[in-house]
């Protein structure tokens, strides 16, 4: 069995005039992710490796999560692969995943993620918003076997506040 979970970067800011990869993250973004991942740090899953999306905002927002689930960070790795937002490029490196990890949490972007979701899990989502995780589970040993799983885990953050 596989397990994916996806969760989005936290809400960001426009304000600054940087780069798309640059953005920070808005106070908001902050509590949020924060919110997101004390909820799931009670589910007390055993990751196996974690990656981010290089952009500003998904590593902030990993950042946060992985401290609150008390993440080692020798198991987080960031791929230009996960900069990703038709999904395509996300899907891939999935399916290129070690099939020696059972447990991954990935960190990057809509629409990719919502297109993700919708495409391999049972419960489709309008939009997987802003600080937004998504657990996926499949039934194989092999990454690159996954077509459809169950969705096991929504967790949005307007519903924890």
């Amino acid at each position: 069995m596989k397990t994916l979970i996806l969760m989005r970067h936290a809400k960001s800011s426009w304000d600054l005039s940087v780069a798309d990869q640059d953005r920070p993250l808005q106070q908001r973004g902050i509590t949020d992710a924060y919110l997101v991942a004390k909820e799931f740090s009670v589910m007390k899953l055993n990751i196996d490796a974690c990656y981010s999306s290089p952009a500003n905002r998904a590593l902030h927002t990993a950042m946060i999560a992985l401290k609150t689930l008390d993440f080692p960070l020798e198991k987080f790795q960031v791929s230009k692969e996960l900069y990703d937002f038709s999904g395509h490029s996300v899907m891939e490196f999935v399916k290129n995943l070690d099939n020696k990890l059972n447990t991954v949490l990935i960190f990057g972007h809509n629409h990719a993620f919502t297109e993700i979701v919708n495409l391999w899990g049972s419960k489709a989502i309008e939009n997987l918003p802003t600080a937004g995780l998504v657990e996926l589970i499949f039934e194989t040993d092999n990454w690159a076997r996954i077509e459809s799983g169950k969705t096991k885990t929504v967790l949005m953050p307007k519903q924890l506040r």
